[in-house]
């Protein structure tokens, strides 16, 4: 790898991809990859702290695989890989949780989020996955994780991890920053614009897959909650406001206008028209993606090449790091 920064990051592939995935994070792993090595994974481990279908894992998988490429990730220029296919992500997560405090792990959001809407299944996994998440960014000596202000606290709690390691035994980790994303970072719901756009949603009219045909994209568009003021007007912190804002936000991703020109542009003119403007762009900014990511899915080999090759790449890395600690600790190697 060249001498530059290190990003790791990943998605787990537990469900379908939405539009505000790809505009929060896949687009701007797109436009850095030249400037930093990038490493991004499939977290398989981390989709059954959540029960699954295990057939559905297994095509999800290729298909993130697939859609991460076709959204522009380079697989020549970027370690593309999925996580399972390296174990050092599971031993250094072991290590790690024996320097990690339950009343760090009791203190996470997610964990009271999740634990919540799966009541039935709060295993031991959903509790210490922010520890297996440390160890998947501290095993490269990344420098930065694209994230969300959402996920910042579990950046916080690896940060905190590295430095209690660190401390007893010398300089081994290297203290990662979390990389919040300069545009598009918080795509909300179509149907609850209060609410992050999530693919967990129980309601698919609040997000738009990137697997949605074009006319259900368009459709979900055009029955977006606004308000009944009629106003196409981008104001922050008025909660009437948030269909509006949402939409404005997702125009000015998908077309790379800023918000201010676009509320000029449909000054005067109803919220048809511009729910009509917004579905075609978000149609015309998918659809290139949508024709080549049906190329990449229908080669099976070609993407389990790239795992592999990703997958050995990660191996190498990793295994400096996971050499390391086990010394640290005392392991006989």
């Amino acid at each position: 790898m060249e001498d530059k920064k290190i990003i790791f990051s990943g998605v787990q592939p537990s469900g379908n991809l939405t539009l505000g995935n790809y505009l929060g994070a896949i687009k701007n792993w797109v436009d850095i990859q030249k400037d930093y090595n990038c490493i991004y994974s499939m977290m398989d481990l981390h989709t059954i702290t959540v029960r699954q279908t295990p057939a559905d894992i297994r095509r999800r998988t290729l298909e993130v695989l697939a859609l991460y490429i076709a959204c522009g990730i380079n697989p020549e220029e970027t370690i593309l890989f999925i996580q399972s296919h390296n174990p050092a992500h599971a031993e250094l997560g072991w290590v790690l949780n024996c320097y990690t405090y339950m009343g760090e792990l009791q203190r996470m959001t997610q964990f009271k989020d999740k634990s919540a809407r799966h009541a039935e299944n709060i295993n031991a996994g959903l509790f210490t996955y922010p520890v297996l998440m440390a160890a998947d960014i501290l095993l490269y000596q990344t420098d930065y994780v694209p994230v969300g202000k959402d996920q910042m606290q579990h950046i916080e709690i690896c940060r905190d991890i590295a430095q209690r390691f660190n401390s007893l035994y010398g300089d081994v980790f290297k203290i990662p920053e979390g990389m919040l994303s300069k545009s598009g970072a918080k795509i909300m719901s179509l149907q609850e614009p209060e609410k992050k756009m999530s693919k967990s949603d129980p309601n698919p009219k609040g997000y738009i897959s990137m697997m949605d045909d074009m006319n259900v994209i368009a459709k979900k568009i055009k029955s977006a909650v606004t308000d009944s003021e009629g106003v196409i007007e981008y104001r922050e912190n008025d909660p009437t406001k948030a269909g509006i804002n949402n939409l404005l936000s997702i125009m000015s991703a998908v077309t790379g206008r800023n918000i201010e020109s676009i509320v000029k542009d449909y000054s005067g003119k109803g919220y048809g028209d511009f729910k009509n403007d917004v579905a075609e762009a978000v149609v015309e900014c998918i659809r290139p993606i949508r024709n080549e990511y049906d190329k990449l899915i229908a080669d099976k080999q070609y993407l389990m090449d790239i795992c592999q090759r990703g997958a050995d790449s990660a191996k190498r890395i990793s295994q400096r790091t996971l050499k390391k600690v086990y010394k640290k600790v005392g392991f006989v190697l």
